[in-house]
């Protein structure tokens, strides 16, 4: 540990026995103290982002920086790895620099507080959160810009700093920093509502310390991270083979006409110990799209996807970090060289999410879920308003969920389960647009045993001139089935210019002019199906026909043949099925939608767009 702790108070913490009902108060104590934080934080915040989408990720660890709860795993290691001065009592750190800290934030506009919790001159904890501040300043308004080649055209980075030093706020740095901002007064309220959140679970363990005692708090932490690896050593043992798996995936484009860019993950268990190794993967982009990944974040990625198919009863924390161990090659894709630029690897993020499912699903297809939506775009508006006041929004889009062994994928959700949409009468009050068009888009889900969930198609309206940005992806490759299932629709953007013109527009593109009365309709992909779309029970997809979810040619994939009045049509349902069994080949245990080459062949007659160039001839 570079960082030197300052304690006045160097009574060493004791391990101690704890009873089961002591253990399970003060589990659920931290975990209601982990979710005041997000309540303290939504309701002092002011960016849509924050306050109303809940871009922000919270937690609370013990003395040593591991995660005892949270939901993006520790940000403490990368932070103490690196940092290289005194952490004292009143100090709270802000850092935004992903080479700073190891990946423990993977790109600038993610501003991470820490702050160490004391109690009586004694270390016994830390608090942290991070939360998206929708403007850093850099070349473009929302400071993700597609075609940056470095992190220093992004925006302000900021390395690990004592923004607030032995209890006092240095004003003179948290100005400088608002400064290169383009929306200062957000950022401020924000950051000052991230360090309320962190003060909020601060107070909760110094209370928890006080009524229990440090040795009993201190051990109680320890023995809810000693649980979580008992558990997870028995669910690895149980669910990794030792023969390799091998899975890859896609990113569609970097934005300035390469791509697609490959994701390749191989994973095995030696003992009760499991490798990723993440050799294949393509190397760094030119782009932005590039992926910091913290090996510690993939843990607690896997860790999460494990508890919650085989037992979500567990507690996800970072208590079984050492049962795994992750390989990312230097200069590859998720793991760029300084200074590569970062601020758009949300694709990249949310595809790995795919691979976890992808690998981990090989050894219990019963329980795997097919590919959904596996990402977070971006939608930006901004420009200046007919009386000349600044406006600018950033906006994150839903999609379908993936088919699973249980049931239907949710329509129109986040990757993210936490996350919320922005109300449509919250936009069209504080923004110059109109919502005219919000719903799923029929089909776009993954034909399935169970269905994949739709994607969603909203229709924004400009009230004023100004620029638009967006960031997505899954417009090439497809959402993947699996078990039979099929693959769901991919990604569509395009433009109804108030001239009567119509424009297809790229999923990647920044400072695209758009006029007052411009329609934008924004079209997210669905997620792919679960199973063979002949097992569907016919009330199910009638069902789907009647509230608009599947179309009736749509039910055609599922062998269903619906009647003009509505009606299923017995007769040709049984003739209709008879053939698609006949002619229907082995069910593959992926539908990827075919391979690349015939995917990228056919891209331009279904995409409106050339496939891009191979990154490897830039």
């Amino acid at each position: 540990m570079v960082a030197q702790l300052i304690e006045d108070n160097n009574e060493p913490l004791r391990q101690q026995p704890v009873d089961s009902v002591t253990l399970d108060i003060i589990e659920n104590a931290l975990k209601n103290a982990r979710y005041e934080m997000d309540a303290v934080l939504f309701r002092t915040a002011m960016s849509p982002g924050i306050r109303e989408q809940h871009d922000e990720f919270p937690m609370i660890a013990n003395r040593d920086g591991k995660m005892v709860v949270g939901q993006f795993g520790s940000f403490i290691h990368g932070f103490m790895s690196s940092y290289n001065g005194t952490i004292e009592e009143g100090d709270v750190f802000l850092t935004t620099d992903p080479y700073s800290c190891d990946g423990a934030i993977s790109h600038a506009n993610d501003w991470l507080v820490l702050i160490p919790i004391y109690k009586e001159k004694r270390l016994i904890g830390w608090s942290a959160m991070f939360g998206h501040m929708t403007d850093i300043g850099g070349k473009v308004p929302g400071s993700l810009p597609t075609d940056a080649r470095q992190i220093f055209e992004e925006g302000i980075v900021i390395p690990p700093t004592k923004i607030y030093k032995r209890g006092q706020l240095q004003e003179d740095i948290l100005n400088l920093i608002l400064h290169n901002c383009r929306l200062p007064h957000w950022n401020r309220s924000d950051f000052n509502a991230i360090v309320a959140a962190c003060r909020t679970a601060e107070k909760r363990c110094v209370e928890l310390s006080g009524r229990f005692g440090d040795d009993v708090f201190f051990s109680a932490m320890d023995e809810l991270l000693a649980r979580n690896k008992r558990a997870m050593r028995q669910l690895i043992t149980n669910s990794i083979p030792e023969s390799k798996t091998y899975f890859e995936d896609y990113i569609c484009d970097d934005g300035m006409g390469y791509g697609p860019y490959k994701l390749a993950c191989t994973m095995w268990r030696e003992g009760d110990k499991v490798i990723f190794d993440f050799k294949g993967t393509d190397p760094q982009s030119i782009g932005s799209i590039n992926f910091y990944l913290n090996e510690e974040m993939f843990k607690m990625f896997c860790g999460v996807f494990m508890i919650m198919v085989f037992d979500p009863q567990i507690m996800f924390n970072d208590g079984f970090y050492e049962l795994m161990e992750v390989r990312i090659p230097e200069g590859s894709l998720l793991k760029p060289k300084y200074p590569a630029a970062l601020s758009c690897r949300t694709h990249a993020l949310g595809r790995v999410f795919d691979i976890i499912g992808g690998l981990l699903g090989q050894g219990a297809p019963d329980l795997m879920c097919a590919a959904g939506f596996s990402d977070s775009p971006h939608f930006m508006y901004s420009g200046y308003d007919s009386e000349g006041k600044w406006y600018q929004l950033y906006q994150i889009g839903f999609g379908g969920i993936p088919g699973r062994p249980m049931g239907d994928g949710a329509d129109g959700h986040s990757l993210w389960p936490s996350f919320t949409n922005v109300p449509n009468e919250f936009l069209e009050s504080y923004f110059p647009l109109r919502i005219e068009i919000y719903e799923t888009i029929p089909d776009s889900g993954g034909a399935g045993l169970n269905r994949g969930g739709n994607g969603v198609r909203v229709g924004y309206k400009f009230l004023e001139k100004g620029e638009i940005s967006i960031h997505d992806d899954r417009w090439l490759t497809y959402p993947w089935g699996v078990n039979g299932g099929k693959p769901g629709r991919r990604s569509r953007k395009l433009i109804k210019r108030i001239s009567g013109d119509e424009e297809l527009v790229p999923s990647k593109c920044d400072r695209l002019p758009v006029e007052k009365g411009d329609l934008l309709l924004f079209e997210t992909w669905g997620g792919g199906g679960w199973g063979n779309p002949l097992d569907r029970a016919e009330d199910k997809i009638l069902l789907d026909v009647k509230r608009g979810l599947v179309t009736v040619e749509g039910a055609r994939q599922f062998g269903l043949v619906v009647g003009a009045d509505g009606k299923i049509n017995a007769r040709g349902t049984k003739e209709l099925r008879a053939s698609m069994r006949e002619s229907c080949e082995k069910l593959e245990l992926f539908d990827k939608g075919g391979d690349l080459a015939s995917i990228k062949k056919r891209s331009l007659e279904e995409t409106g767009f050339e496939p891009p160039k191979d990154p490897s001839t830039r």
